[in-house]
C-alpha cells in the first residue's frame, strides 16, 4: 500500500498543468537533440540545466525537464540511425544494424514505428522495476567492485566478437583497435601523455563523438556519394509506415527480452545504453533459431537495442536515486541539478524527499508516453526525408556531422581526425 500512495503522491505533482507541459518540451527538444550526431543526452541535460534554475523552476519542475530531455535524445537517436545510418548517440550504434538495412529496403516507416513502441515497452518495463525493485536493485548494484566490472567489460568485448558470426577474429580485432584508440591522451592515473605524437590535437584523447561520425557518418557519406548520381533518390520509401500485427508479435519477445537486459544494466552504474544494447542485440542473435538476416534488415534486431537503450536509461535513475551514484553520464549531470538546489542525492532522499523522488520516477512515465504520442505521428514525415534526392541528403548529413563533431573542442583538429577515419574504414 505504501507504494501505491507514494504513487498516488508523485501523480499529484506530476500531472500539474505546469509540469506537463515542461515535460512536453522537454521530450520535443530531448528528440531533436537526439537526432543530431555528436550531442546526446549529456550535453542536453547539461544545456538546459543551467536554463532550468536560471528560470527559477522548482526542484520537481527542473527535474521533471531533465529527465524529458534524457528520455527525449534516447528515441531521437534512432531516427537518424535509421535514416542515415548515422547514430545520434552512443546507445542507438546497434540500431544502425538492421534499421539502416530496413530503410534501404523501403521499409523505413515499419522501422521508425516498431522502434518506437520498443521504446516505450522498455521504458515502461523499466518504469515497473524501478517502482517494485529500486531499493533492492540499489543494494545489490554497489556490491560491484572493480573485478566486476573488469568481467563485465570483458564480456562485452566477448558479446561483441557474437555479432559477426562469420568473422569473430576480425571482430576481436577490431574491438581490441577500439580499445587501444581509448588510451591516447593523457593517463588518468600517471598524467604522462600516451601515443599523441606530440599533437596538442590528441592530448586530450580521441573523442567518442568524433570516432563515431568518422565511423559511421563520413564513411557513409564517402559510400553514398559512391554509388549515387546528382538527383538520384538515395533510397526508396515504402508504402506503410506502421508496422502490423503479424510483426510486431514477432518482435514482441524480443522486445521484453531487451527491456530486461537494458534495466539490469541501467542500474549498474558506468554500463548504460551502449553496453545494453549491444548485449541485448547479441543475445538476440544467439537465441534466434534463424539469425541469417540479422545486419541485414531483421525486425529483431532493430527491437532488441531499441528497448534495451530506452529502458537502461530508465534503470539509472535507480543508483542515482538510492544511492546517489549516477548511473550514467546524464544522470551525473542530474545530480548536480539536486546539488544546485541543495538536495543532496543518497539513501535518505526516498525518506526526505518522497514528494520529488515519486514525481521524478511518475514523470518518467508520463513523459514515455509524451514520446509515443509524439513520435508516432511523425514516422510518415521522418520516412519521407528519404524521398530527399542525394544532392540535398548528403550535405545535410555532412553539415549536421561536421557540427557536432566541431562542437565538442571547436578545433579543426577533429574535423580533420574524423574525415580520416571516415576514410580509412571506407578503404
Amino acid at each position: 500500500m505504501d507504494i501505491l500512495n507514494f504513487l498516488m503522491m508523485g501523480f499529484e505533482v506530476a500531472l500539474q498543468p505546469q509540469n506537463l507541459l515542461i515535460a512536453f518540451i522537454g521530450a520535443f527538444i530531448g528528440t531533436i537533440v537526439g537526432l543530431l550526431p555528436g550531442l546526446g543526452p549529456i550535453n542536453g541535460v547539461a544545456i538546459l540545466l543551467p536554463f532550468a534554475y536560471a528560470l527559477g523552476l522548482p526542484v520537481d519542475s527542473a527535474l521533471i525537464l531533465l529527465a524529458a530531455v534524457y528520455l527525449g535524445c534516447e528515441y531521437g537517436g534512432r531516427i537518424s540511425a535509421i535514416l542515415l545510418n548515422v547514430p545520434g548517440d552512443a546507445g542507438a550504434i546497434m540500431t544502425t544494424l538492421d534499421g539502416y538495412p530496413l530503410a534501404q529496403q523501403g521499409k523505413a516507416g515499419i522501422a521508425l514505428s516498431l522502434s518506437s513502441v520498443s521504446s516505450f515497452i522498455g521504458s515502461t518495463i523499466a518504469f515497473i522495476g524501478i517502482v517494485l525493485f529500486a531499493p533492492l536493485l540499489a543494494k545489490w548494484a554497489i556490491a560491484f567492485g572493480p573485478a566486476e566490472y573488469f568481467a563485465l567489460m570483458v564480456f562485452a568485448i566477448v558479446c561483441l566478437t557474437g555479432l559477426v558470426s562469420t568473422q569473430p577474429f576480425k571482430t576481436l580485432i577490431m574491438a581490441l583497435m577500439g580499445l587501444a584508440l581509448s588510451t591516447v591522451g593523457m593517463d588518468a592515473i600517471t598524467g604522462v601523455y600516451r601515443f599523441t605524437f606530440d599533437s596538442v590535437g590528441l592530448s586530450d584523447g580521441i573523442a567518442f563523438t568524433t570516432l563515431v561520425i568518422g565511423l559511421f557518418s563520413v564513411s557513409e557519406i564517402l559510400l553514398l556519394l559512391e554509388r549515387t548520381t546528382i538527383g538520384k533518390v538515395v533510397l526508396k520509401q515504402g508504402k506503410r509506415s506502421l508496422f502490423n500485427v503479424k510483426e510486431f508479435l514477432s518482435a514482441l519477445a524480443t522486445i521484453i527480452r531487451g527491456s530486461l537486459i537494458g534495466f539490469f544494466s541501467g542500474i549498474l552504474p558506468g554500463a548504460g545504453a551502449t553496453v545494453a544494447s549491444a548485449m541485448a542485440y547479441t543475445t538476440e542473435r544467439k537465441m534466434a533459431r534463424d539469425n541469417s538476416q540479422f545486419g541485414k534488415g531483421d525486425l529483431r534486431g532493430l527491437a532488441a537495442p531499441e528497448s534495451a537503450n530506452n529502458a537502461a536509461a530508465c534503470g539509472s535513475f535507480v543508483p542515482m536515486l538510492t544511492l546517489g551514484v549516477p548511473g550514467s553520464g546524464t544522470t551525473a549531470v542530474m545530480m548536480g541539478a539536486l546539488m544546485m538546489y541543495n538536495i543532496t542525492p543518497g539513501p535518505q532522499l526516498f525518506s526526505e524527499q518522497p514528494t520529488l523522488v515519486w514525481a521524478l520516477i511518475v514523470s518518467l512515465m508520463i513523459g514515455n508516453i509524451i514520446l509515443l504520442v509524439l513520435n508516432l505521428p511523425l514516422v510518415g514525415f521522418f520516412a519521407r526525408m528519404l524521398s530527399v534526392p542525394s544532392y540535398i541528403l548528403i550535405p545535410i548529413i555532412a553539415t549536421v556531422s561536421f557540427v557536432g563533431v566541431y562542437a565538442i573542442h571547436s578545433n579543426i583538429f577533429d574535423l580533420l581526425l574524423c574525415m580520416g577515419l571516415g576514410v580509412a574504414v571506407m578503404y
